[in-house]
């Protein structure tokens, strides 16, 4: 009898263990920083059993910032930095998750796997490529041999590969995570997610999986974070000050507002490279606005971010009694969240932290969810979306 490869028996043994510890890491397109949420799992499927164990989000230097936007959703960027950048974050992830053990007392060889998301940096769904027969595409870096490698953790990473490969558009992964989590037998549910883009789960109260949906929106905290960093220095706009100090540009926002994008059919998916700088800069140029405050744009951009959301569940959400639960960094943006609460003022409004999921942590735990399922789960049916289990293994030895 030939010999079992160990790295295979350690999976099946990980696969079969009635407990397991696993990581989930999101890097999302505010590159704030490392979310990493240690997770544990009794169970898998549509009725999960975990806990959160541990949650922190390592900020990112400002050195590093600047190497990936070298990158970040450009048409054109220095195939090398793509290359390098590749490892480099592969590594670096791991030495974050190893500072996040060591900061909890918790040894790396009692954690059974690490999934990663990787850094994205180009996504292109074919409604926005828009060319000839290529598919749709996304890119994420940080490989995943190099953050087992470097923490001894088996790593499951790259998982949108497999759901654009199965005929999906690679996003919002959200959905997976957000039916496991989310779901309530007599409560139509909205899970909306305000990271870099807002995107959003509905779930129905009867439970009906073919109308269950989960699209991107629009730009989230993208544009908002990005005239704040140009014009403000600053990261974001903590507690909405910039937005609270300036005045809404009703021209700007129907500039904004006026996108084919806004107009097709969900699910869809956008990124930054739709919704980035140059998209304000052209539709201030057809507005005469060039030369707005700097508080009014970032007020008129915050709406923007809130309008869309607001049109969105208005257009393409008919039910009653709507619980709307909110996580990502746009979940502490009071003017945002203040004018869904007004214009939505029929719904229950708050953010997942009433659910029991730490809004700043939820992205992490799908994640986690994801490694999971992809070690014991089966392919969930829900609607249209691919049903596959998704995800690369890497192995630390």
């Amino acid at each position: 009898m030939l010999p079992f490869n160990q790295n295979l028996q350690q999976l099946f043994t990980i696969a079969q263990k009635t407990r397991k510890i696993g990581i989930g890491l999101m890097s999302g397109t505010s590159l704030d920083g490392l979310d990493i949420a240690l997770c544990s799992f009794t169970s898998s499927g549509l009725q999960p059993q975990f806990k959160l164990l541990q949650f922190i989000t390592i900020p990112y230097p400002q050195s590093f910032k600047d190497e990936v936007q070298q990158v970040f959703a450009r048409k054109t960027a220095d195939l090398e930095q793509v290359t390098l950048l590749n490892a480099f974050i592969g590594n670096y992830h791991g030495e974050l998750v190893l500072e996040a053990l060591a900061g909890w007392g918790i040894d790396a060889a009692s954690v059974d796997f690490i999934a990663s998301h990787g850094q994205t940096i180009y996504h292109a769904p074919q409604r926005l490529h828009h060319r000839g027969n290529y598919p749709n595409a996304t890119l994420q870096i940080g490989d995943g041999d190099h953050l087992a490698v470097k923490t001894g953790i088996l790593t499951i990473s790259d998982f949108r590969q497999k759901h654009i490969a199965a005929g999906g558009e690679g996003a919002p992964l959200a959905l997976y995570g957000d039916v496991l989590l989310g779901s309530k037998s007599g409560e139509n549910r909205i899970l909306l997610n305000i990271g870099g883009i807002a995107n959003l789960t509905y779930l129905p109260a009867d439970g009906d999986a073919s109308e269950i949906l989960c699209t991107d929106i629009g730009p989230g905290n993208t544009l908002i974070d990005a005239a704040c960093r140009k014009f403000f220095n600053m990261a974001y706009d903590k507690d909405s000050a910039i937005a609270d100090s300036g005045k809404v540009n009703e021209d700007l926002l129907s500039a904004l507002l006026n996108h084919a994008f806004f107009e097709e059919e969900a699910p869809k998916t956008t990124g930054p490279e739709l919704f980035g700088l140059p998209y304000v800069e052209q539709a201030q140029l057809r507005t005469g606005t060039e030369h707005i405050k700097n508080e009014d744009l970032v007020s008129t951009l915050s709406m923007f971010t809130a309008v869309a959301i607001e049109h969105f569940i208005r257009t393409n959400i008919l039910a009653h009694d709507l619980h709307v639960f909110i996580s990502g960094g746009g979940a502490r943006n009071p003017f945002v969240v203040n004018h869904l609460k007004q214009a939505l003022a029929d719904a229950y409004i708050a953010d997942t932290g009433s659910l029991g999921i730490d809004p700043d942590a939820k992205e992490a735990i799908l994640f986690a969810l994801l490694g999971n399922e992809a070690l014991c789960g089966e392919p969930m049916t829900i609607g249209n979306n691919p049903a596959v289990l998704m995800g690369k293994f890497s192995f630390g030895h």
